[in-house]
């Protein structure tokens, strides 16, 4: 044997075995580096950790070259009579990258190997074939290889990206986006990298290559069907085209940001992924209720409640309505019982709180399904507003954006909401109404919050909440008794009215004993017709007149905000 070349493997066995005892520590640390490792300087801290990393690197790559060299050879499979991977031997004779990184260090080098089935080895890898092409990727990828800067796993990486780009791109191209990539990843890491791709190809990219790509991402672009578990989350997965994510975020992005409130103190504590949920059911919530608008719905819903309840239960949910100042039973109100399931959706059965439903119940329309008992349907009456589209409006003017301290999403973004819960008997009436943005709806439910309707105070709002937490129960029953006496009198007023007609009707007891002429009568029901197109004519146009102007003051109120 040449003694050169014997030589030369014993000094590098040497310089590899002084690099690993220098570096060896027992289980407490001591070692040559235990040893002096407190009396290091700052700077000569990161003098070691930068030639650490050096060492570090260099010796990933001189990895990566044994593994070639094995795998060039067939080293593998003779030392197991034909049976084994280069994968194994990594893994036999490299017990540090059994935790990471085998995989690649193999496929990397069996890939370099293979693409020189033939040729001859150098101490800079390959003769002959891609690898040892410097205006190839192979080739410029291995080379940073060689050197250390670049590891297995970014090398793997940008290979891949590389071959799919090459149709794509232009020829004269393809070593600089190679290049590129190389320095991107070694910049920010290889699950970076495909990041650039559609940078790359739109400024390196065949003509029209661009445009066919994002045309051909719309097919790819899904939202699944909803997968339902009872008692948990409803999950969905979604993919969208650049385009489409790009329109989401402008929607959602400015919604879902955090929102301390500076009047109350109060932080906002819900993690990302709950205010991006949110943000997204309020952007559906809104369109839902300007496509139910447009269709002549009343109050423009942005939720529909398909009722189906037997009649005890129905009772159940309801105040007795007997004027008394003792407080109702609110326990059934307050825990609520059994649950409510969704129908007609793609949300079929899904699971919801009473809490829940009586929530949606502020913003809906409900539709009464009435059910014999054998569960047959006898009656589907018609949807009732609770909130009209008038109503909406006045409350938009009034209360000019959501209400609740120190929260200014504007009225357009807001709930209707009924500050006596529908369900508990409260009216759907101005004075027992307030706008609520989806946020602060829901907290004010959680928390069971109340407010209070009053005249503009000197800061011009109208509605005045009390955050005391459970202020709604404890307000309930004497809003309740003040409901019920008020409706019992416009009750009382109506008969006294109506009995009062009575009395003043002096006419005979027949009112067709003296019969007037045909002719008299067709006379009366012509003019009674033309008066009442009259009057309908007129209250056109005053509803009319009342929208122009409402639309007029809300018009000035932006301005006046901007």
């Amino acid at each position: 044997m040449d003694e050169a070349p014997a030589t030369d493997i014993a000094r590098l066995r040497a310089a590899l075995e002084g690099a690993r005892d220098a570096l060896d520590s027992d289980g407490s640390g001591a070692g040559p580096l235990g040893d002096v490792l407190t009396r290091l300087s700052g700077p000569e801290l990161a003098e070691f950790m930068a030639l650490m990393d050096d060492v570090k690197a260099r010796a990933a790559a001189g990895q990566i070259r044994v593994t070639a060299e094995a795998a060039h050879r067939g080293e593998f499979t003779s030392a197991r009579r034909g049976v084994g991977s280069v994968h194994a031997w990594v893994r036999e004779h490299a017990p540090s990258l059994q935790q990471d990184g085998a995989g690649q260090v193999a496929q990397l080098a069996q890939d370099v190997a293979c693409s020189v089935p033939g040729g001859l080895w150098s101490t800079a890898g390959p003769g002959v074939g891609a690898y040892a092409d410097p205006e190839k990727p192979e080739g410029i990828v291995w080379a940073r290889v060689l050197t250390g800067e670049v590891g297995a796993k970014l090398a793997l990486k940008v290979l891949r990206e590389a071959a799919r780009l090459e149709d794509m791109l232009e020829p004269e191209a393809v070593p600089t986006v190679a290049k590129a990539m190389c320095d991107f990843g070694v910049a920010w890491g290889a699950g970076e990298v495909p990041k650039l791709r559609h940078e790359l190809i739109a400024r390196f990219g065949r003509e029209g290559e661009f445009d066919d790509v994002q045309d051909r991402l719309r097919s790819g672009a899904y939202l699944s069907s909803p997968r339902i578990q009872d008692g948990d989350v409803t999950a969905y997965e979604l993919a969208l085209t650049p385009e489409q994510a790009a329109m989401l975020e402008a929607a959602i992005g400015p919604l879902s940001q955090p929102a301390p409130n500076e009047v109350t103190g109060e932080r906002d504590h819900r993690p990302a992924g709950q205010r991006r949920a949110e943000a997204l059911a309020a952007v559906c919530g809104r369109v839902a209720g300007e496509d139910a608008a447009a269709q002549d719905s009343p109050g423009g819903a942005s939720t529909t409640v398909h009722v189906n309840i037997d009649f005890d239960d129905l009772l159940a949910h309801f105040p007795d309505h007997e004027d008394t100042d003792t407080a109702p039973d609110l326990d059934r109100e307050t825990e609520g019982s059994g649950c409510g399931r969704v129908m007609v959706s793609r949300a079929q059965a899904t699971m919801l709180s009473p809490a829940i439903v009586r929530q949606l119940a502020c913003d809906a329309d409900i539709i009464p399904v009435v059910f014999g008992s054998n569960g047959e349907i006898l009656d589907v009456g018609r949807a009732v507003r609770l909130f009209t589209k008038a109503q909406r409006r006045a409350l938009w003017h009034r209360d000019k954006h959501c209400t609740y301290p120190g929260c200014d999403v504007p009225a357009g973004w807001a709930k209707a909401h009924h500050l006596v819960h529908w369900v508990d008997g409260g009216d759907s009436d101005l004075a027992n109404a307030a706008l609520l943005c989806q946020r602060h709806h829901t907290h004010v439910h959680d928390k069971r919050f109340i407010a209070t309707v009053h005249a503009p105070d000197e800061h011009g709002r109208s509605v005045t909440w009390d955050l005391s937490p459970g202020s709604y129960d404890r307000e309930l029953p004497a809003r309740l008794n003040k409901i019920r006496r008020e409706r019992a009198k416009k009750q009382a007023t109506a008969d006294q009215g109506a009995a009062e007609r009575t009395r003043l009707d002096t006419g005979p007891p027949d009112p067709w004993a003296n019969e007037p002429p045909d002719h008299v009568i067709e006379a009366w029901i012509e003019e009674w017709t033309a008066e009442e197109q009259d009057r309908e004519r007129l209250e056109a146009q005053r509803e009319a007149q009342f929208d122009d102007a409402l639309a007029t003051m809300l018009d000035e109120e932006r301005t006046h905000t901007s």
